[in-house]
């Protein structure tokens, strides 16, 4: 009885570690932008509308497929909502140098940054990418998703509208 006791209290605090509660922000981290210039992860802002940070990497199809199929769209989601896309790159060093060079190519007109240290993904436990996130605008972190299939960033902008018009999230 004792074992299955602790069994149930480790897996109650194991699942809690990865549950993402609507008081959860992003983390202070240090990031770069493609060109080299650091910035923290605290300087995030949207005027209090709706943001999405995106975690991928150069050699992640379905990251790419993601962020290729957002942009199709991205400009008319800033017009509706004023949403702003942050895509974070999770790049290791040896393919860092190709992050912004693949920005440019696909016309992403996303803030690019490069995890350099690995620490906003340390942080937020990010194991494998896509991993979206959500923000509202007082910089709650409401919603979360990892992986991508086809059509998903239709739920996402859905997700987006509401909190534009200033509904909650249920996660």
């Amino acid at each position: 009885m004792r074992k299955i006791f602790v069994l149930s209290f480790l897996s109650i605090l194991f699942l809690s570690a990865f549950k993402t509660s609507n008081n959860d922000t992003i983390p202070a981290a240090s990031l770069k932008k493609p060109d080299g210039t650091e910035v923290n992860t605290n300087t995030f802002k949207n005027d209090g509308k709706p943001m999405i940070i995106s975690f991928w990497a150069t050699w992640c199809v379905p990251c790419k497929k993601e962020l290729d199929a957002i942009h199709k769209e991205y400009i008319q989601w800033q017009k509706e909502t004023g949403v702003k896309l942050i895509a974070i790159s999770i790049d290791d060093s040896t393919r860092a140098s190709k992050v912004g060079p693949m920005a440019i190519t696909k016309g992403w007109n996303y803030d690019i940054y490069i995890d350099h240290k690995k620490e906003l993904q340390k942080a937020m436990n990010i194991t494998n990418v896509p991993y979206t996130f959500l923000i509202d605008g007082n910089g709650k972190i409401v919603w979360k998703h990892d992986a991508y299939k086809e059509g998903d960033e239709k739920h996402l902008y859905e997700l987006v509208q509401k909190l534009a018009k200033g509904e909650k999230i249920e996660e």
